[in-house]
């Protein structure tokens, strides 16, 4: 029998943290059985209402409770509880977080010491916009677009029409994952250190830097997203 899901009296949050803050809710809600496996959540209207928010930051949430396995999202019928830990692996649209956290050193870390011997004075200028923006920028949303732009970014700066192509088909999936490990892992500030130290290696035009910084940012996702993953295993 399908049940609809009541969440808890509601609290109104801060903005800022405010997606992460209705996602650890809804999560908690979740694995702790007050909201029942097979159960129908509010609707997105009923939520942004309970918690105070908009209906765009009930929207980041539920995708990362998708992300991790515990939720489902049905086009026109609505998101529907079907585990009650974390799953194996985070489902980012056509790719898993394993598929990406496996392929990705293998483009991004030469693609990075490429950028930074053949980069335009134009590339770099681009990389430091999008940088500023991160930087600036507190919509959650937003910033993991910019994210996903950054990495493409010194793709297209690499000069390697492969690294390119292959960058921009992952694009959705990394900005669903980043925006993932943000809510879960609180990778943000750290992810934003992480990009200008790759800006500085690319700006110096030393492509060794380049490359190991790159290949510390990505270990560093791979750690949060392991962290996920086997905190309920």
């Amino acid at each position: 029998m399908r049940h609809d899901a009541t969440p808890r009296p509601a609290t109104p949050l801060a903005r800022l943290s405010a997606a992460e803050a209705v996602f650890s809710a809804i999560r908690q809600d979740i694995e702790s059985g007050t909201v029942e496996l097979g159960a129908k959540l509010s609707s997105e209207a009923t939520l942004a209402s309970q918690y105070g928010v908009s209906r765009s930051v009930i929207r980041e949430a539920l995708r990362s409770c998708n992300a991790l396995g515990l939720t489902v999202t049905k086009t026109g019928k609505g998101t529907f509880v079907v585990a009650n830990k974390v799953a194996n692996d985070l489902t980012l649209g056509q790719y898993s977080a394993r598929d990406l956290n496996e392929a990705r050193p293998h483009i991004e870390i030469p693609a990075a010491g490429l950028a930074a011997t053949r980069r335009s004075n134009e590339d770099l200028k681009h990389l430091r916009g999008i940088m500023e923006e991160m930087l600036a920028e507190n919509e959650p949303e937003a910033w993991v677009g910019l994210d996903a732009a950054f990495h493409s970014t010194i793709a297209r700066a690499s000069g390697n029409k492969v690294f390119e192509s292959v960058v921009a088909d992952i694009r959705e999936a990394l900005a669903h994952q980043s925006e993932t490990l943000n809510m879960v892992a609180d990778r943000r500030h750290a992810s934003d250190d992480e990009h200008l130290r790759i800006i500085e290696a690319i700006d110096a035009g030393d492509a060794k830097a380049a490359e190991a910084a790159m290949a510390h940012h990505l270990d560093a996702v791979s750690v949060a997203l392991d962290s996920i993953l086997s905190s309920d295993h």
